[in-house]
């Protein structure tokens, strides 16, 4: 048996010699198969075959995560800075209160301080009956406005005695006397809520030392 040569037909459309298009060339008639040539047939000299391109890489998970954790600590920051800045603005607040208060308070004391002479001398008209008519409902009209101030006279006889509201200037022994009370009221003592402005001054009466 003879091997019969190995010929092939050059199917190429494009002359790579002159770079000009051919006429399409006619079918072989011999029956011999054809092997077609691509046009750029100078890669397959090497035998390599072209590489196919490459897949787009998925996103890193990694990096994912760090940029979640970023975006976590970042949002932690801002809410401790509004929480920081909320707490300051809230004791700002109540200190601005406390202020406003005790000037509030200093204010009522220099006025009630300026009118005491003037309330004892109607406490001792009052205790000698000379408190009438006209007299009387002017001074009425007076300890409703102390007390829309907050102002508190107290002081009363029979009272236990008390160092811290009672000012002794009289002192008697008794006999009988179990405890020191308040035997008489010389000038009664005024109260802005709970702030002692001035101490009753009282005579008291206790037991024999």
């Amino acid at each position: 048996m003879t091997d019969s040569p190995f010929e092939f037909t050059d199917k190429r459309r494009i002359d790579p010699e002159t770079g000009q298009p051919r006429d399409a060339a006619a079918p072989s008639g011999d029956g011999e198969p054809e092997v077609v040539v691509p046009d750029d047939a100078s890669s397959l000299t090497d035998g390599s075959v072209p590489d196919a391109p490459a897949a787009d890489a998925p996103a890193s998970g990694a990096g994912a995560d760090d940029e979640l954790a970023a975006a976590q600590a970042l949002a932690a920051e801002r809410l401790d800075d509004l929480q920081r800045e909320r707490a300051s603005f809230t004791n700002y607040r109540n200190r601005a209160l406390r202020d406003q208060e005790a000037a509030r308070t200093r204010g009522i004391e220099d006025v009630l301080a300026t009118l005491l002479p003037v309330l004892d001398d109607i406490d001792r008209a009052r205790q000698a009956g000379e408190l009438e008519g006209p007299f009387a409902a002017i001074s009425d009209k007076l300890d409703d406005v102390l007390g829309k101030f907050e102002i508190v006279r107290f002081g009363a006889v029979g009272e236990e005695f008390d160092p811290t509201v009672h000012d002794a200037l009289m002192h008697e022994d008794s006999a009988e006397a179990t405890t020191t009370t308040v035997k008489f009221v010389i000038e009664p003592g005024y109260r802005i809520g709970e702030k002692i402005v001035r101490a009753a001054r009282v005579a008291v009466v206790g037991p024999q030392q």
